[in-house]
């Protein structure tokens, strides 16, 4: 199996560190891991790609490539450049630093790899580490995601649901809870959920040469979103597994507007 990872966290993140490890257990002693990530951290940049400027690779070892641009770029690059003449099997994104739970995902630059991933129609799973109380500045802050990671990926490639409808391929989102490997429960297959009243927002700064500045500001990552979600899952000691596509439609309300506006 050949696996090409990427993240938003960028090239030297230890959660790529974490990634590689993964990979190379699920790719085998016969199979291939590849990375293109970011050269600089792009949290936060979602599916962005960069449509209107180049994107410098370079090459930082074997099979090992940075990329000036965001995780979709890279993966851009690896299908499109690294990869051009034998495409990866599978591509992996992350492990990030922090959930991609709830509504985080909209905004997620790991997710965003992942959803370029199925576009290019190529199975990936974005993986995340939850941070919290049970977990932060331990050792190891990634040991759930280090001894869980491996047997997720090889249950979605052997027991996922890969479909694609209309276009749209399946991928997945995973999210580790933020608690030792030992403490984890188990998984819940849930769907995504939404942190009410935790809104991104802006801190106004005022920087020494008088000019004013903002920074981008999130809000509290603990907040319950009602049982069967994906923050839920987590905050209760569960691995989330979520099926996501790029079809952004609101099916359910489809035939309701035709009817009110016929």
């Amino acid at each position: 199996m050949r696996i090409l990872l990427t993240n938003d966290d960028g090239i030297n993140a230890a959660g790529l560190e974490v990634l590689y490890g993964i990979a190379r257990e699920v790719a085998g002693p016969d199979g291939e891991v590849w990375t293109v990530a970011p050269a600089f951290e792009q949290s936060g940049v979602g599916h962005c790609i960069s449509y209107t400027h180049p994107t410098m690779i370079a090459k930082m070892g074997e099979r090992r490539f940075a990329a000036e641009g965001s995780p979709a770029d890279c993966v851009l690059a690896g299908i499109h450049d690294v990869l051009k003449d034998n495409p990866p099997d599978l591509i992996l994104s992350g492990v990030n630093r922090g959930n991609n739970s709830g509504e985080n995902a909209l905004y997620s630059g790991t997710i965003g790899g992942a959803m370029e991933a199925a576009l290019q129609g190529i199975r990936a799973i974005a993986l995340s580490q939850f941070y919290g109380p049970g977990n932060a500045g331990r050792e190891d802050e990634y040991e759930a995601a280090t001894v869980h990671g491996a047997g997720v990926v090889r249950d979605l490639l052997d027991k996922g649901d890969w479909s694609a409808n209309g276009g749209y391929r399946i991928f997945y989102s995973v999210n580790f809870p933020p608690l030792p490997a030992a403490d984890v429960r188990g998984r819940a297959i849930c769907p995504q959920g939404f942190r009410d009243g935790t809104r991104f927002s802006v801190l106004p700064t005022r920087a020494p040469n008088g000019r004013r500045f903002l920074w981008v500001q999130g809000g509290a990552q603990d907040v319950a979103t009602g049982p069967g979600t994906d923050v839920q899952a987590n905050i209760d000691g569960y691995i989330s597994i979520t099926p996501m596509r790029a079809d952004l439609t609101a099916h359910d309300r489809l035939e309701a507007l035709r009817a009110a506006l016929a």
